[in-house]
């Protein structure tokens, strides 16, 4: 499936943002009903089929709702204990199910693959674990974000795993990071051996019963009771009932249906140790590392952000006539599930506009300043600095050193005026505030860093050109 164009998709967030606030807003804020609004929005104006949320705060679901149909003939709404396939969220519990395993000592995720699939190509310098982190170098069987004439035909999962790791690999094991369905048919053909159990056997008695996850099913028949219809389009066609792919395709790999209470329940129990233990949960959390020291974005079953307010663990899952999303924030215990019943339905504006309400507050860390506010001290100095006359008692002791006649004289060679100035960011740093800054002397965009102490010194102040 194509991405959105850049341009589309950076207008949509900054919009979203605006509405729901800060990205690093106080959680204690939530604002369900403000949610709600900017969700019906998004289904309306996206004309989507239909859509259920669940949304967890501080360990407690705060909202699960339905918005949509389940079904274009029927148009029965959708419901929270709607069913909707879930794709690729199911590699989460695929790399669980292994996990559990490991901890009774019945497997080893630094098994090579050699010790139960000992046919496959490599199979001796290949570990579970590098299946479970997409780096073994498999050929992935499901690249495409359509159906091809052969997925839509049943086809044993076994034959598949057949087909696709005997080849050769892609890569060198541990080299490269390339998602690949084919790991987790494989990881999950392991659980099946070990465990004597069918995988959906094994996931409902040691995780979906445990759980009280009475709405998830591991590859329930398309006509049964409670399923959302999948569609899809081309281009801005209206949704058409999708060609689901056949029997054995998805299996391990992404044949999970549920529902958003259910996953949150999930991800819940996943933050509160109830599932795994500490160290089997460290492992689906920590990003791998290639051969050569680099870290993928990706654990076993979780995609891994790091670098937001807190610790983010994702997956999204994309199957005909489906799209989820599943996002934890282990910091806040906290989490949003995103369901739709069209391949296209979760955009990313709207999921990451939802997950920022989540992330645990910083602003209190920027330290107060006395004095003017950021934008005024530096339309002030800049203007200065433009006029060759600075203030310098409004300048720090070591910035004020290193401010000479002759930078300042260095710094304006086109005299345009200072205009357009904003802060696009603030943060701490060495208990001062920092301010983020572009602007623009005369046709020329520029940005600048500001340091200043709390009683209002401005320590640093150095800009630069600017790409347009």
């Amino acid at each position: 499936m194509a991405p959105m164009r850049r341009s589309s998709w950076v207008a949509s967030l900054v919009i979203m943002f605006a509405l729901l606030g800060r990205a690093h807003a106080d959680p204690g804020a939530l604002d369900i009903s403000e949610i709600d609004r900017l969700i019906e929005r998004n289904v309306k104006e996206r004309h989507l089929v239909g859509l259920s949320v669940g949304v967890m705060h501080q360990g407690r679901i705060v909202l699960a709702k339905g918005y949509g149909v389940r079904s274009l003939e029927t148009r029965e709404p959708v419901t929270p204990d709607t069913l909707f396939a879930t794709g690729s969220v199911t590699k989460q519990f695929t790399c669980a199910a292994a996990l559990l395993l490991a901890e009774e000592k019945k497997l080893s995720l630094d098994d090579p693959v050699a010790k139960y699939e000992p046919q496959l190509t490599r199979a001796a310098d290949i570990t579970l674990l590098e299946l479970g982190q997409h780096v073994a170098g498999y050929r992935d069987y499901y690249p495409l974000d359509f159906v091809d004439r052969p997925m839509a035909q049943p086809r044993p999962s076994d034959a598949i795993i057949q087909d696709f790791a005997k080849r050769p690999l892609d890569f060198e094991p541990g080299t490269r990071w390339s998602y690949s369905n084919t790991g987790y048919l494989i990881l999950g053909r392991v659980v099946e051996r070990i465990s004597g159990d069918p995988f959906g056997s094994f996931l409902d008695k040691r995780i979906l019963q445990p759980l009280g996850m009475l709405h998830t099913r591991y590859e329930p028949k398309r006509d049964e009771p409670g399923l959302a219809e999948g569609y899809t389009s081309f281009g801005l066609g209206a949704p058409q009932l999708v060609v689901p792919e056949g029997e054995g395709w998805l299996a391990m790999a992404a044949a999970l249906w549920s529902t958003p209470k259910d996953l949150l329940a999930w991800d819940l129990a996943l933050m509160d140790g109830k599932i795994l233990s500490e160290a089997s949960w460290r492992a689906m959390a920590t990003p791998g590392r290639l051969a050569d020291g680099r870290a993928t974005n990706y654990g076993c079953g979780q995609f891994v952000r790091d670098r937001d307010a807190a610790l983010v663990l994702t997956h999204e899952g994309i199957v005909a006539g489906f799209n989820a999303w599943n996002a934890i924030v282990p910091a806040t215990r906290s989490g949003v599930v995103l369901l739709a019943n069209a391949d296209f339905g979760v955009s990313r504006p709207l999921r990451e506009a939802i997950l920022a309400k989540l992330l645990p507050q910083t602003d209190e860390e920027i330290p107060a300043v006395k004095g003017l506010p950021a934008k005024e001290a530096a339309t002030a100095l800049l203007r200065q600095l433009r006029e060759g006359k600075v203030d310098r008692n409004t300048l720090g002791e070591e910035y004020d050193a290193w401010l000479t006649p002759e930078r300042i004289a260095s710094a304006f060679p086109e005299k345009g005026e200072v205009s357009e100035l904003e802060v696009v960011d603030a943060y701490e740093r060495g208990g001062m505030e920092v301010a983020k800054l572009r602007f623009r002397i005369g046709s020329v965009p520029a940005e600048a860093l500001m340091y200043r102490t709390p009683d209002g010194k401005i320590q640093e102040f150095l800009f630069y050109r600017r790409e347009s």
